[in-house]
């Protein structure tokens, strides 16, 4: 499938979806905290339901109601579990990885064919090093994995997947030891792993941090039930707020922006600098926005996902845009580095790829064309923002939106997009 877009312009106000990182480990942590459990605000997404299945298999039973889900009966560790399927979240695989080294009994996941291309390696090595089994298909999905782990000590290189480090936290307090966490070389994502020590804490389990981002300390202990909220989704919040600036028209943006940490939320500070006027308060956001952006430096490293909404914004920008320390880019659903760099140049874009990064800048010459997604959600809502600037294009896989944001287009059309899906 593929969209059609022409030049559009969109008005009014638009609510912005929960925060899909926050569903995924609310859900994992309430089916692991007891009966009663809440997470309220879901964000209900391909991706943050299979993480409800996989909780399923895993045991919990869970209740789905309107925006919430109550955990009517935990995770059970030591049962049986048939094979998980966490189809195309990585999230999902990488931290019931971690849950799945809790059972005696060996597991199974897998996940469709875009996940069996992304790593698993270093995550299996630092599970094997506390007593797990662990098989592989050259590192990546289909794996297998047998416990029992014990805790302990445990080393783990922080420039692959901040998720990793997260599924070693999360599963730490149900060991019989506890795990003292070292965390080699530089960590990407670092606000991930904050959101997941957040949390935790919710959910009435403390990490102790030795040295912030290096070395961490989680002793035996229980999870509790408890409610817990989640805050919008900051990630899509900077789509939106690029779709503001390249195509809209006096948008207001709404949704509880909470006071959870966020890596995403300095796409604020960047729009800043690039010369847009924001106006937000705990409830809605409104943005200003010059003729012409003025260009800059950026780094990513912190926050990945933020790669395709800045990106299109070279569209309307008078100096280029570096992005830089985002290699991490290219181990997400695709290689964003490389898709981003192919695709944006037959719109005009001048474009200089590189290892970690990309140099953009806007010709004069810009102009439609046909753009491939390759089926990442991400990628297909930042090509529709460009495609709504531009005006007669094309994008493929309108139906990857369903991972995080599955009524988009739908959304975009209410405020005046002309995104015709055929």
């Amino acid at each position: 499938m593929k969209c059609k877009i022409q030049k559009s312009k969109i008005t009014g106000q638009i609510i912005c979806p929960p925060n899909k990182s926050y569903t995924h480990r609310a859900i994992f942590l309430a089916s692991l905290a007891g009966k009663n459990s809440t997470v309220e605000n879901v964000l209900l997404s391909a991706d943050t339901k299979a993480t409800i299945e996989t909780c399923k298999k895993f045991g919990a039973e869970i209740e789905i109601a309107d925006s919430s889900i109550i955990v009517k009966n935990p995770i059970k560790i030591g049962t049986k579990v048939p094979e998980i399927d966490t189809e195309n979240s990585g999230t999902t695989m990488r931290i019931a990885s971690g849950i799945a080294s809790l059972y005696s009994e060996e597991i199974t996941l897998t996940g469709d064919s875009s996940l069996q291309k992304r790593p698993m390696q270093p995550l299996l090595d630092a599970l094997s090093s506390i007593g797990a089994q662990c098989s592989s298909t050259d590192g990546k999905p289909p794996i297998k994995i047998k416990g029992k782990i014990i805790g302990g000590e445990v080393k783990i290189p922080g420039n692959f997947s901040s998720q990793f480090i997260s599924s070693l936290l999360i599963c730490a307090p149900l060991t019989e030891k506890g795990i003292n966490l070292t965390i080699e070389g530089n960590l990407v994502s670092k606000p991930y792993l904050d959101a997941t020590i957040a949390t935790m804490r919710k959910f009435g389990v403390t990490v102790q941090t030795l040295i912030p981002y290096k070395r961490y300390n989680i002793s035996p202990q229980i999870y509790k039930e408890s409610t817990f909220t989640v805050p919008i989704d900051f990630s899509s919040l900077a789509l939106l707020l690029s779709a503001t600036v390249l195509n809209g028209e006096d948008i207001t943006i709404k949704g509880n922006m909470g006071n959870l940490p966020q890596g995403d939320e300095v796409f604020i500070d960047i729009l800043e600098q690039l010369g847009v006027q924001i106006m937000m308060d705990d409830e809605q956001i409104k943005i200003k926005s010059p003729e012409k952006l003025k260009g800059g430096k950026f780094n990513l490293s912190n926050s990945p996902d933020l790669l395709p909404p800045l990106a299109i914004l070279a569209l309307c920008s008078s100096g280029p845009i570096e992005i830089f320390n985002v290699k991490h880019a290219r181990l997400k659903e695709t290689d964003r580095i490389a898709i981003i760099s192919r695709e944006l140049v037959k719109l005009g874009i001048n474009i200089q790829e590189k290892e970690d990064g990309m140099i953009l800048e806007a010709s004069e010459n810009i102009s439609g064309a046909d753009l491939i997604s390759e089926e990442d959600h991400r990628l297909f809502m930042a090509f529709c923002i460009a495609g709504m600037y531009v005006g007669n294009c094309t994008v493929t896989d309108p139906e990857s939106v369903k991972v995080s944001y599955p009524n988009f287009v739908e959304e975009m059309n209410r405020m005046g997009a002309k995104i015709l899906v055929d």
